[in-house]
Formats: structure tokens, C-alpha cells, sequence
């Protein structure tokens, strides 16, 4: 399965963002700033392959030139929040030549003018030498209005709207997924991508019974690590290079990362030898083998080859690692689950006492003999007190909302008392008492 990217992003004046300085970035290119008066400048910037820009067939010369296209990008947006271009980025098969890559990153561009009307800016970046060497990627940068005879024009609503962007962002990805493995066909490579995310190809292998592919996506997205954070781990890579060990992260993003890949690692060769042992098998029965002849002939192919020891320890340790620690998180969120379950029961019987308690402490000032009015009172505290204990609080933790539901109930009485001798009022006067 190869890799599969594509994020959307916006460039935004809120941000302090312009057009030309993201358009001569990704280009590396020198562009001036009409707006801001000031110069952007990138020509130092390595990495960049390509860069050339698609618009719509009826729109003017100058949509041709960087800096004029984003300058009257800029100069199209009046408002201090206006979002003055938007970004797609796209990860490229690395199993591409430089040629296919490219050609599939104007087919994509070109895909977006058509469907949208918009100008497309594309760059074509080369890895960094640091880093993945597999990290073939463009950046994509359209206008956020409609290109035409007389310049741009409305702006991109359908991108925009709640309604409407995440679904057209959505038919894009599909698209995106679709042309790569086009692609990848008639380049006659065995790679795929998909777009849909990991819990939905894993329920499609499900579906279809494929458990053993199911088992492979059974595993967490791959994490972003950062510019810092990946700045540290290639610096551990080049010295564990140096020094003949094998690379340990440094970070704890670094760390997620290297797990995932190794489980990835793993998995890929668990399927490789599968199919060898399927192979291995189909052929010995092809050959009048019987079946346990072929299944050991299958089983021999599972485990031949250089490493397979290791393989087999690596991925029975990588696997158990990590359903003990799927494990350890179950068991806590059980735990948490009882815990909040427990307080939760234990918040409705403070509630109840608070009721009860609030009830007899009003009670206990209507008592008009002072003694027995005292006595109660003392007798409720002391109960508070208990309570306290009990639900392993403060006494005034529970004193507290006592008195001040108390007061409520003393308050609703006084009410009540008085709507009830209006009400006999009312009657006295009609009766004409």
C-alpha cells in the first residue's frame, strides 16, 4: 500500500498571511508585494523540481504570471480577514519517475481549474535530504475566486460553506486516490492508495473476509512529527549511522512514529510471506501433492529466507507489546467507567441528604418552644457531620448547600403563605366579611 496525503489548507490575512509570500515560498521564487510593499524572497530555497501555473482557457495573459496572479489575488480581497488563496497539498508515489510525478500533479491541478474555475500554482518539492527519501510531494495553490476574461471574478462559495466544503473536500480526496492508482496501473506498479480512513478500510477487509489485511490496518494514523521534532530524530538517525547502533527516537512523537512503521514493516512482511506460502501451496497441489504435502511446502515457505527467525520473534513481540498495553488502556477506562459510575451514585445520595436535611432544618425554625428548637438543630448537625464522614468531605461542604437550600425552602413557604392568605382575603371581601 503506498502512501496517501492530501490536506487543504488556507492562506489567511487573520494569520498574517499573504498570497505572494506562500506562492514565491513554494516556488522559490522572487515576488514583490504590491499590498504590503515588501519583497518576498526564496531563490535560495533548495528542493524544488518544478513549478508552472494552470488557469481556465479563457483567462487573461497575465494569469501566467506568478507575481501578477497573486498580486491581483491580494488586491481582489478588501477585507482584513479576507483568505486570499487556498492550499491542497499532495503527498507522489515515490514508485513514480519524476516524470509520472509530475504529469499526475497537473493532472490533479487541472482537475481543480476545470471543476472550480480557479487558477492553480503548482510546486513540486523533492524530499529533504534528511528525511524520507520517499516523501515525493506538491503543493497546489489556487485562487479562492473564479478566473475569467475579466479577471477574477466570485468567489469560491461551494469550498467555503459548512454545507458544502467538506463534501466537495471529500469528492476531491476520492478523486485524488483514484488518479494515483490510475497512475500506478500503467506504470505497471502493484502499489495502492486509499483515501478512506483506517477504521473504514479495515471494516471493508472485514466485510469481505479478508481478516489477515483487516489485521494490518489495525493500527493508529501515522502522527505528524514537526519541524523540532523531526529535526532531533533525523540527528539521532545520522548518529546511530555513525556509531554502527541501531536508532532509538528521542522524542515521544518520534517514538509513536517508529512504532507504527515497524508494526507497518512487520505486517507488509507477514503478507509477503503469506502469499509465497499460498503460492507454494497452490503449486504443490498443482503438482498432485497432497494436502498436507502442500501445507508443508506452504509452511516452509512462511519461514524460508534469511531472517526468519527474527521475523517471527519481532512480530510476536511487537504484537504482544502492543495488546498488553491495549489492554492496560481498556482496563483504566473500565476503571474510570466505575469510578464516574460510583461518584455518580454517591453525588445522588448527597443530593437526597441535602433535600432531607434542608427539610428539617427549615422545620426546626418553626418549632416555637426555643429549647426544642435548639435540640433539633443540634441533632441535624451532628448528622451533617456524619455525613460528612461518610461521603468523605468537609463538613462545610455539605453545610453549606443545607443552609442555602434551607433558605430556599424558607423563602418558597413565605410564599406560599402569603398567596394563601390573599386568597382568604379575597373570600373575606366577597363575602363581605
Amino acid at each position: 500500500m503506498a502512501s496517501y496525503h492530501l490536506s487543504v489548507k488556507t492562506v489567511k490575512r487573520s494569520a498574517g498571511q499573504t498570497a505572494t509570500a506562500a506562492a514565491a515560498y513554494r516556488a522559490g521564487e522572487r515576488l514583490s508585494c504590491a499590498r504590503e510593499g515588501r519583497v518576498h524572497d526564496y531563490t535560495r530555497k533548495q528542493g524544488i523540481e518544478e513549478a508552472f501555473i494552470l488557469a481556465p482557457a479563457d483567462a487573461p495573459g497575465w494569469a501566467q504570471d506568478r507575481a501578477s496572479l497573486w498580486n491581483a489575488a491580494e488586491a481582489r480581497e478588501t477585507r482584513r480577514n479576507s483568505v486570499t488563496a487556498r492550499e491542497w497539498e499532495l503527498a507522489l508515489p515515490s514508485e513514480l519517475s519524476a516524470e509520472g510525478r509530475a504529469e499526475l500533479a497537473r493532472g490533479f491541478a487541472r482537475a481543480l481549474v476545470n471543476r472550480y474555475g480557479v487558477a492553480a500554482d503548482v510546486a513540486i518539492h523533492a524530499p529533504h535530504r534528511d528525511g524520507d527519501q520517499r516523501n515525493h510531494h506538491a503543493h497546489v495553490l489556487t485562487t479562492t475566486r473564479v478566473l475569467g476574461l475579466e479577471g477574477l471574478t466570485d468567489k469560491t462559495r461551494i469550498l467555503d460553506a459548512a454545507r458544502t466544503g467538506g463534501v466537495e473536500i471529500a469528492e476531491m480526496r476520492g478523486l485524488w486516490a483514484q488518479m494515483q492508482n490510475a497512475a500506478l496501473e500503467r506504470a505497471e506498479m502493484e502499489a495502492r492508495v486509499d483515501h478512506r480512513s483506517l477504521e473504514d478500510q479495515r471494516e471493508a477487509a472485514l466485510s469481505r473476509g479478508d481478516e489477515l489485511a483487516a489485521m494490518a490496518l489495525d493500527r493508529d494514523p501515522e502522527i505528524k512529527l514537526g519541524p523540532a521534532a523531526s529535526a532531533m530524530e533525523r540527528k539521532a538517525m545520522r548518529e546511530a549511522e555513525r556509531d554502527g547502533t541501531e536508532y532509538e527516537p528521542v522524542t515521544e512523537r518520534g517514538a509513536q512514529v517508529h512504532e507504527v512503521r515497524q508494526q507497518r514493516s512487520l505486517m507488509a512482511e507477514l503478507l509477503e510471506r503469506m502469499g509465497r506460502a499460498r503460492e507454494a501451496y497452490a503449486q504443490a497441489r498443482e503438482a498432485d501433492a497432497s494436502r498436507l504435502s502442500a501445507a508443508t511446502e506452504a509452511a516452509r515457505a512462511l519461514f524460508s529466507g534469511a531472517g526468519a527467525r527474527d521475523f517471527a520473534d519481532s512480530f510476536t513481540r511487537a504484537y504482544r507489546d502492543r495488546e498488553a498495553e491495549r489492554q492496560r488502556v481498556l482496563d483504566e477506562e473500565r476503571a474510570q467507567a466505575r469510578e464516574a459510575e460510583r461518584l455518580a451514585a454517591l453525588e445522588a445520595v448527597r443530593g437526597w441528604f441535602i433535600e432531607q436535611v434542608a427539610e428539617a432544618w427549615q422545620d426546626s425554625r418553626e418549632i416555637e418552644e426555643p429549647g426544642d428548637a435548639k435540640q433539633r438543630q443540634r441533632q441535624l448537625v451532628s448528622q451533617v457531620k456524619a455525613a460528612a464522614e461518610r461521603f468523605g468531605c468537609a463538613f462545610d461542604d455539605l453545610a453549606g448547600p443545607v443552609n442555602a437550600r434551607a433558605n430556599e425552602i424558607k423563602a418558597q413557604r413565605e410564599k406560599e403563605a402569603e398567596l394563601d392568605s390573599s386568597r382568604h382575603r379575597d373570600r373575606s371581601d366577597g363575602l363581605g366579611l
